[in-house]
């Protein structure tokens, strides 16, 4: 039984009653968005899928601390829930994973996940992990010197905090005091390499320290705990007090990717435990015991949800290809470099 205090917590952080909903409709949306497209590819459809499945909660929460009409975002290829809460839409998502002409984060020459939006400012990332941390500092850098006033997001795995551009990007941005926030979603496994093979020290977030800034850690499947943490993170960059590491804890609940048996190297035990912990229907439940939803509306939401992937889908299925011709635009300079 939830006290008075716990039932209200959105509201005490400055969530209106809508927004506490709103959040748990794009968590359920990259749910049936990342099923549909895992059936998608064992049917033959769409060659590639690297799921987010267990690390939606904390990815809907943080973009929900974030101001979407001025900052900028560089996701890693696991962040459906995030970009979907920035306003993404999935039929562009359908689009990238069906590799088609319209596909807007590359006109189809990425691998899905590769998320890029101009209108979203959401930065086209790379395959090699961690590239998008020296890039998000370089962006908060410019930020800083033309003193104009936005944060910059940058997230990644934990197996990414191992690599030297995430220790480069973390040393710039706390000599300079960077207006970024660099979330790491820890899943628990580097593909195949548990965490605890990973570091020599126990948490990611205590790596901050070595860069003079604040590390957090905080519970990935605890929605409200996420945002929290995360808009105080915003706010101490907007008061150019620098940038902050968060460690989400979550826990990769399907394959690495659809290349990946996962069966080698963990059990379906520990897998069916970890599903016990789910923070999207932790976060449903909540949410009825605030009173404000209900099994009726969720019953319906799921229903509309279903329908609006399958529909996108369909669309991009039958959407063009890329044009052949069209490989090399944006490559080389041509007609004077306006192409």
């Amino acid at each position: 039984m939830m006290s008075v205090g716990q039932l209200t917590k959105h509201r005490s952080l400055g969530l209106t009653d809508e927004q506490a909903v709103s959040m748990y409709k794009s968590m359920l949306l990259a749910r049936k968005f990342d099923e549909r497209v895992g059936l998608l590819q064992r049917s033959g459809k769409i060659p590639f899928h690297v799921s987010g499945i267990g690390q939606e909660t904390g990815q809907v929460a943080a973009a929900y601390a974030f101001d979407k009409t001025r900052d900028y975002f560089l996701p890693y290829y696991r962040d459906y829930g995030f970009v979907l809460s920035l306003g993404m839409t999935t039929r562009e998502l359908m689009l990238s994973s069906f590799a088609k002409a319209e596909d807007p984060n590359s006109g189809g020459r990425q691998m899905a996940g590769h998320f890029g939006c101009k209108r979203l400012r959401i930065v086209t990332s790379s395959s090699p992990v961690a590239t998008q941390i020296p890039h998000a500092a370089g962006i908060a850098y410019a930020a800083k010197l033309k003193k104009e006033n936005f944060v910059v997001f940058a997230s990644f795995g934990e197996g990414s905090s191992n690599q030297g551009d995430f220790h480069e990007g973390c040393n710039f941005a706390g000599v300079h005091k960077l207006p970024v926030v660099f979330f790491c979603e820890n899943n628990q496994y580097a593909i195949s390499v548990p965490y605890s093979k990973q570091l020599g020290t126990a948490k990611v977030a205590d790596r901050a320290l070595g860069y003079g800034f604040p590390g957090v850690r905080v519970d990935g499947n605890d929605c409200l705990e996420v945002y929290r943490v995360v808009k105080e993170a915003w706010e101490r960059a907007m008061r150019g007090e620098g940038p902050t590491l968060i460690e989400a804890m979550m826990y990769r609940l399907h394959p690495h990717s659809t290349s990946d048996n996962d069966l080698l190297y963990r059990t379906k035990e520990e897998i069916e435990q970890r599903w016990a912990q789910d923070g999207v229907p932790k976060y449903k439940d909540y949410l009825i015991d605030c009173g404000i939803w209900s099994e009726e509306q969720d019953q319906a939401l799921s229903a509309q949800i279903k329908q609006e992937v399958i529909e996108a889908g369909q669309y991009a299925d039958n959407a063009p290809y890329p044009d052949p011709h069209d490989t090399m635009r944006h490559i080389y300079a041509a007609d004077g470099g306006r192409d």
